[in-house]
């Protein structure tokens, strides 16, 4: 206590004269609106920067808990997602030359495999909603497989990337045709072989479906050609067909009743 005395007694002067500037100070702000506007302006800068510094220490420490938030958030909107009946709709198929509207199905595509030589394809629709064996299978942008075993809510596809499939298949620009197959390489590119010689063809060229099958309607689209080559032994071309699908990823699909077909086998039958 006497070091405090000692220490006000030593310095009274200096602490009148702090005392004097603060009465003087507080009173020059009181009086004149001007500086008392500065020194509040100051004081909110001040404490405006302290408060936002404070805050953003606060939202650090508080990242923990927020991302605990976000996560229990994402994990309830993905149970609802899950839980959601699929309200993906097909996309609106342009008509077909030689099939009405009433002779095509809709379906979609649960399971596709594509890896390996012989691939399949599953559908969610079956003989309670028409489609029998042998019937095309195309979307939007090309042919797709054919049906080969149905059940009543269910039927597979043999796809065009399968080693047994043997198609029908022309030149779009010319009724040059050939026989469309895989050859187990690659999922974008099938083989369309027995192309005559004669055929005028290049790089860039439109694949479609031929006039020869009761499966597909002519000119349906299937791709074009990548590759050219000419067997000089039989005067053939084989073609390297680059798909316009991308079979790994296949969504909604057609599938295209053939109303002719059991009448032009029974046809061919007799012969």
């Amino acid at each position: 206590m006497q070091q405090i005395f000692n220490f006000i007694f030593k310095n009274s002067n200096r602490i009148l004269f702090l005392i004097l500037l603060g009465i003087s100070l507080f009173l020059t702000i009181q009086s004149h609106s001007f500086h008392r506007s500065k020194i509040i302006s100051s004081a909110n800068f001040l404490s405006g920067g302290v408060y936002e510094k404070v805050n953003n220490l606060n939202e650090y420490l508080n990242l923990k808990n927020e991302n605990d938030i976000l996560a229990l958030e994402n994990a309830k909107l993905r149970s609802m997602l899950f839980n959601v009946k699929d309200t993906a709709t097909a996309k609106t198929l342009d008509s077909i030359e030689g099939v009405k509207l009433k002779d095509i199905i809709v379906a979609k595509v649960i399971k596709n495999s594509y890896n390996v030589y012989e691939n399949y394809l599953t559908l969610n629709s079956g003989e309670l909603q028409g489609i029998k064996t042998d019937m095309g299978v195309i979307n939007s942008l090309g042919i797709i497989g054919i049906i080969e075993n149905t059940s009543p809510k269910y039927s597979t596809v043999i796809s065009i990337l399968n080693k047994r499939t043997q198609i029908n298949a022309k030149i779009k620009k010319s009724d040059h045709f050939g026989s469309l197959n895989w050859n187990g390489k690659s999922t974008g590119f099938v083989q369309l072989t027995d192309l005559p010689r004669l055929a005028l063809i290049k790089i860039g060229d439109t694949i479609v479906t031929g006039g020869q099958s009761v499966i597909f309607p002519e000119n349906i689209n299937i791709g074009t050609i990548a590759k050219i080559y000419r067997d000089n032994v039989t005067n053939y071309y084989t073609l390297d067909v680059k798909l316009f699908n991308d079979m790994t990823n296949l969504g909604h699909v057609y599938i295209i009743k053939s109303k002719d077909r059991e009448e032009v086998n029974n046809l061919e039958k007799k012969n």
